[in-house]
This record gives structure tokens, C-alpha cells and sequence, in this order.
């Protein structure tokens, strides 16, 4: 989507920035936004082979989907319909072609082998696209500003979290975004040059500096979620993680291209990246509607490139945009196509907003300063996944800006590089963890939000809404502090039903523990239900004893059981199948067992 650039009030190496966002990058600003203005370009380097003759004017890109077995017979297709092959994502089955021709894709849509054509813009693909210019590398500014803790990373427990762990260097993350400032003195320890790239036109550009931003946002996105602990500007989530740069943002424009995100996501499976970040929406349209032929091909082109970066080991973050829209509930978009002329379109639920509503992608929302919503941020039932600190109004989040300066942006652009980091964290807690886990780490630890009651609009329970999903990241839980006690522990975060007048049961499979339990068994509860008077818990050894935890009183009408449990189980073998095993009494409430554990 595209940037404006932000209104700055610099000093000698602290900006505060108001940034525009027409999508899901920094939030609107309360002021009139600033005046678009193309990002300063270095001298064009000449292009490899090809080059800039291969440009002319009318030249349009299209996703031309196949199998992956059938995409020879699809290169060749490309040719014969008069287009050309500027990329193409082989393993995918996903080719970037260019043509002139205004009958292209109904041509190409012809073949046998072809499944999808679709035009990814409305604009034209710039001269640029055939011999890219390098981005500037901005002059250096030195800072005397200090580390401190800064209200976003006290509300998630960042701060509490670094004195436990600050993530692995082994652990890398992309940040597909508008490019990095490398060379900042507070992501230069962390930067990762050697797995950086532009992405930009959709084709992978290695040279040195490709990478870097051509605005601001990326720089920022890249500070929040790994910045440095080194004692002068701001410290990450995740600061001993190394970053890494896939700019997919084109110059000038700032758009983020279908056939961009297609390049970065490939580019994260085969480089290794455990998480990226993604604070954009795939340009030119806010929604991709199915019922499109062009959109369809986006769509598809975007969903497999992201599933092949999961297959990898990638997990992808994403921000839930910043019009205060239900996701969950869509009717229009009048903000698309942003590259050419913007028209009002009846929508539904079948359009979606990608990367962030496609599978396997963790959707965030942003809080402000005290965990509400924020004013902005998109929401929806079953859409949103978790939500993390992205500012509002006067309270923004405070980052690395290029040329070693810093400042404040709000959006949930700022949110989701927040969830970033704390997946890098989990990550680096256990390297052998599937995105899935992951994703359901996240979500176990999260802490609930409850709706306002003042906002109709937010919908479901305390544990899981529509404003902020299962609640808000917590990076201390994340490195295991305060979370597991000191002796051999077992958890299980799989979520259980609990329906009326119902008894279920979770298990822990608990090996490598000699003799039996002990006297003091430690036995963590985490169970969201509203009235928990119907409940009664019970634990259930390997050889069939049922330990009473709690038969909660009838009248108890609190809402869920947090609590940790002390059990002397010295009569049961240790090794085995335990389970938590809870009755529901009553009709009238509902819930779940959203995690429990233990410690010998």
C-alpha cells in the first residue's frame, strides 16, 4: 500500500513522525497527512541481461499459475501469447510474466495446463523494473539517548522477559516491508546482510543496499522487533535475534505488489527465516475478491507462496490493518485500486485482505497505551488471532528510523513486529517448534482482553473476541518466566471444549521422571468458563486415582479458573498419561480448558 511521507520534527538524532497509511501500515494521523513525495533514489545501476531495452511503455505483470510439473509448458505459453517471463517461482508453479498486450490474459487463459491468469496492477510496471536504482544509504546520525523501558514493552513484559532470555542469534527474521536501514547503530549488531534482498517488482536483487528502505516504515518495523541491547537509542522484543531485509516495496510509489510478496515469501522458506513480519496489504487491492478472474490468480499466487514459506518453517505475522473495519462482517471497499483510480465496490466475506487473512498467518490488532483497542484498528470474529501495542492518538510506539535516527509511529503496522518478536522469542526457547506450534503458542499465552461494554461492536468471550482475539501477547511467558517452576515440567496448551452438563478431559504424557510423583505435585490450571460454580476438577493419575482439585460451590459465579494446585500424588507412578479432568453440572454456561501443566 502506499506511504506518504511522514511529517517530521527532527533533532539532531530523535524524529517524531505522524505517518499516513491508506492500509494496514501506521495509522491515520489526527493532523492532515503530509504530502506524498517519491523516495530519494541513487544513480540507476545498469541492469543484467536484458536491461532496460526490455521495458516499454503499456508493459503490464500478471501471475500465471500452473503445477509445478507443468510450468515448462507454461513458460512456453507465456511466449507464445506475446508476454515475457520476468520471474518465475518454479517450485511454486507460479510465473511473473510482462506484456504489452491488452489481450493477454484471455489468451493465456486458453491453454491447457494454464489454471490461473491474473493482471497483479492497473497501472503500468515502471521502467525501474528493468534496471533498479539502489536506494540511498542516509549519513549516520550518533544519539546520546539511553535504553529505557518504553510503555509498549512493559505491557507485553518485554522487559521482564530480556532478564530471563533475549532470543537466538541462530533465529533469523525477515521484515518484508519498504526496506531496512542496515547500517543504523541500533540494528547494524543484528542485521543479517547476507540473507537481505529486494523483492521489489518481484524478482529477487541480492546487490549490496538493495535491501534498504526506500521510506521509513521498514526501518521502524525492524527496531521494534530486534533492535539492540546495547545500552544507547531503543532495545527489540527479541533483541539477541538476527534480522534480516526482503524489500518488497517498490520506489516512489511504495506499493507492495502481488508479485512482490510472492518473491518474499519464497525467499524467507529458502533462506531459513523462523518468522517474518508483514505490516502491509498486497497492493493494488485492499480486498482480493474470488469472483475476479485477476484477483482470483492473486490470491492463489499469494497462498501458495506462503504455504510453501510454512512447509519451510516460516511462520508469517501479519497486521490486521488500520480502517477500524470488521473483517468478519465486509460490505464494501471503496480504497482499491490504489494505483490507478479508486472505485466504490459491493464486497463479502469470500474477498480477503492478504497476506493477513489467508491461512496459517497470524492476524494482530493493535492496542493502545493500556491494552483498549485501538481507535484504528480492523477487527473480526474468528479473523483476528491476538493483539499486541501499536499506539494511539498522542501515545505511539517509539523505533529506529533511517540514518540512526528515531521516532514514533502508531498502526497496526506497530503491533505486529510486537507478536514478531515474541514468536522469535518462543522460537529461540525451542528450535525444534512447526510454525503451528508457534501460532498455538501465541495464542495459549496470550492474556484475555475482554470486550468494553461501552462497544457492541466487539463480540464473543473474554478469552477469544473479536477486537483482540485470544488477548495480548506476553513475551515473559514466551522465555518461560514466571510461567514454569523450578522441576520437571509438562504442559499441555490444546484447547478443550467444555460443553453444559459434559465431562472432558486433557492429557500430559510425562516421561523421564524415576519413581513417583511427588508429595507436591504442582498442577497449573488455566480454564476460561463463565460461572465456574458448575465446575468440578479433578486430576487423574497414570494407574486410574482420581485426585479432587476443586468442587467449586454452586454460587460461585466468578468467571474461570486460574490457579495452580498442590497434590500429593506419591502413591502414583510418575511416568504416563495424566489428565485434567473437568465436569460441567449446569446448563447456561460454557467454556474452555485453554492450557494446564506440571511440575514434579
Amino acid at each position: 500500500m502506499a506511504l506518504a511521507t511522514p511529517t517530521a520534527f527532527a533533532t539532531a538524532a530523535t524524529t517524531t513522525t505522524t505517518p499516513t497509511v491508506p492500509g494496514a501500515v501506521s495509522a491515520p494521523a489526527a493532523q492532515a497527512p503530509a504530502t506524498q513525495a517519491p523516495a530519494a533514489q541513487a544513480p540507476a545501476v545498469p541492469a543484467a541481461a536484458g536491461g532496460a531495452a526490455g521495458w516499454a511503455a503499456g508493459t503490464r505483470a500478471y501471475l500465471v499459475i500452473s503445477a509445478p510439473a507443468d510450468i515448462a509448458a507454461a513458460k512456453a505459453a507465456v511466449a507464445a501469447k506475446g508476454g515475457t517471463v520476468f520471474s518465475s517461482y518454479d517450485q511454486i508453479g507460479v510465473i511473473v510474466a510482462h506484456s504489452t498486450s491488452a489481450g493477454f490474459a484471455a489468451a493465456l487463459r486458453t491453454v491447457t495446463g494454464i489454471q490461473q491468469v491474473g493482471a497483479t496492477r492497473t497501472s503500468d510496471v515502471p521502467a525501474d523494473a528493468y534496471s533498479p536504482a539502489l536506494p540511498a544509504n542516509p549519513a549516520q546520525a550518533t544519539t546520546t539517548l539511553t535504553e529505557s523501558n518504553r510503555w509498549d514493552m512493559t505491557q507485553i513484559k518485554a522487559d521482564q522477559a530480556w532478564s530471563v532470555s533475549t532470543g537466538s542469534p541462530s533465529v533469523k527474521v525477515g521484515v518484508l516491508d519498504t526496506g531496512v536501514d542496515d547500517q543504523h547503530q541500533d540494528l547494524a549488531p543484528n542485521f543479517d546482510a547476507a540473507d537481505s534482498v529486494s523483492c521489489a517488482y518481484g524478482k529477487p536483487d541480492a546487490r549490496t543496499g538493495a535491501w534498504r528502505d526506500v521510506d521509513t516504515h521498514g526501518t521502524h518495523v525492524a527496531g521494534t522487533i530486534a533492535a539492540a541491547k546495547n545500552g544507547k537509542g531503543v532495545i527489540g522484543v527479541a533483541p539477541g535475534v538476527k534480522i534480516a531485509s526482503v524489500r518488497i516495496a517498490e520506489p516512489t510509489s511504495t506499493l507492495f505488489y502481488a508479485e512482490n510478496t510472492v518473491c518474499g515469501f519464497v525467499w524467507a522458506g529458502d533462506h531459513g527465516f523462523k518468522v517474518t513480519n508483514n505490516s502491509y496489504y498486497t497492493d493494488p487491492w485492499q480486498f482480493n475478491c474470488p469472483n475476479d478472474l485477476d484477483q482470483a490468480a492473486i490470491i492463489e499466487g499469494v497462498k501458495r507462496a506462503q504455504e510453501y514459506a510454512e512447509g519451510k518453517g516460516s511462520l508469517q505475522v501479519a497486521a490486521a490493518g488500520n480502517a477500524n473495519y470488521d473483517l468478519a462482517n465486509k460490505t464494501t471497499d471503496t480504497e482499491s485500486p490504489n494505483d490507478s483510480t479508486k472505485v466504490t465496490r459491493t464486497i463479502s466475506n469470500a474477498c480477503i485482505d492478504i497476506p493477513t487473512e489467508l491461512p496459517g498467518v497470524v492476524t494482530v490488532a493493535a492496542t493502545g497505551s493500556g491494552s483498549g483497542k485501538a481507535s484504528y484498528s480492523n477487527f473480526g470474529r474468528g479473523v483476528i488471532d491476538v493483539a499486541a501495542p501499536g499506539g494511539d492518538g498522542a501515545t505511539g510506539v517509539y523505533s529506529t528510523l533511517p540514518g540512526g535516527k528515531y521516532g514514533t509511529k502508531s498502526g497496526t503496522s506497530m503491533a505486529s513486529p510486537h507478536v514478531t518478536g515474541v514468536a522469535a522469542l518462543i522460537a529461540s526457547s525451542n528450535p525444534s517448534l512447526t510454525p503451528a506450534d508457534i501460532r498455538a503458542r501465541l495464542a495459549s499465552q496470550a492474556n484475555d482482553l475482554a470486550c468494553p461494554a461501552s462497544d457492541s461492536r466487539c463480540t464473543g468471550t473474554t478469552a477469544n473476541n473479536s477486537f483482540f482475539g485470544e488477548g495480548q501477547v506476553d513475551a515473559l511467558k514466551a522465555v518461560g518466566g514466571a510461567t514454569q517452576p523450578t522441576g520437571t515440567y509438562f504442559e499441555n496448551t490444546a484447547d478443550v471444549a467444555i460443553p453444559d452438563n459434559t465431562t472432558v478431559e486433557s492429557p500430559i504424557t510425562v516421561t523421564g521422571v524415576t519413581g513417583n510423583a511427588p508429595a507436591t505435585l504442582k498442577v497449573g490450571v488455566d480454564i476460561k468458563h463463565t460461572y465456574r460454580g458448575d465446575l468440578v476438577l479433578s486430576l487423574v493419575a497414570p494407574d486410574g486415582t482420581v485426585y479432587l482439585l476443586e468442587d467449586f460451590p454452586n454460587s460461585d459465579s466468578t468467571d474461570n479458573v486460574a490457579k495452580t494446585y498442590t497434590v500429593n500424588a506419591s502413591a502414583s507412578a510418575a511416568n504416563g498419561t495424566w489428565k485434567l479432568r473437568v465436569k460441567d453440572g449446569a446448563s447456561g454456561d460454557t467454556g474452555t480448558i485453554d492450557a494446564w501443566n506440571l511440575t514434579f
